[in-house]
């Protein structure tokens, strides 16, 4: 049976290829929407991506540096994780910020929503602003080997554009952030 997609796609048939706790990996067979008949790889992920901007009253930012196993390399992020799909974005936002800095924020404001790598892979993400923090201890998953980073907000758009930061949550959610202060 085929199952209509978005922009003309149908998917002729699904199989499941890899699973684990944290992703689903399908091998779809497909009808491109120019009508030849062809395969499509799909990373579902059974998270959300959730990320946040942490800015204290002296305008810094706090920023975490930590090894990333795929690419082989240490990056600079902001706080990151993954946020269960039956989980509110904002509570996993909370939640991500207290385990990585140890932080609490007085005030959430929701930043943005995007797709990380819209295709292959159906995760969704949603960054959120957090500020008025208080500091606390980190309480790190045993996967993370996190230096914690303050630096002022202003620099750490410039990181972003220089190529210092390289993430691409992180690069989005600071020059969005560089756009709404300009404004």
């Amino acid at each position: 049976m085929t199952k209509t997609k978005i922009g003309g796609w149908r998917q002729k048939s699904q199989q499941i290829v890899y699973d684990n706790p944290w992703i689903q990996i399908r091998h779809e067979e497909v009808i491109r929407p120019n009508g030849s008949e062809g395969i499509y790889g799909v990373v579902h992920f059974k998270s959300r991506a959730i990320g946040v901007v942490a800015i204290d009253e002296d305008d810094n930012t706090w920023l975490v540096k930590q090894s990333r196993y795929p690419n082989n390399e240490t990056t600079i992020e902001i706080p990151e994780g993954g946020g269960p799909l039956d989980e509110p974005p904002l509570e996993a936002a909370k939640r991500e910020l207290k385990e990585e800095t140890g932080f609490t924020a007085a005030h959430w404001q929701p930043l943005m929503e995007l797709r990380t790598s819209n295709s292959v892979t159906d995760e969704k993400a949603y960054i959120f602003l957090a500020t008025e923090l208080t500091a606390g201890k980190q309480d790190l998953e045993e996967t993370e080997d996190i230096e914690l980073i303050k630096v002022p907000v202003d620099t750490a758009i410039d990181m972003a554009m220089n190529g210092d930061i390289i993430d691409a949550m992180s690069v989005a959610a600071l020059l969005k952030l560089a756009v709404m202060r300009q404004k």
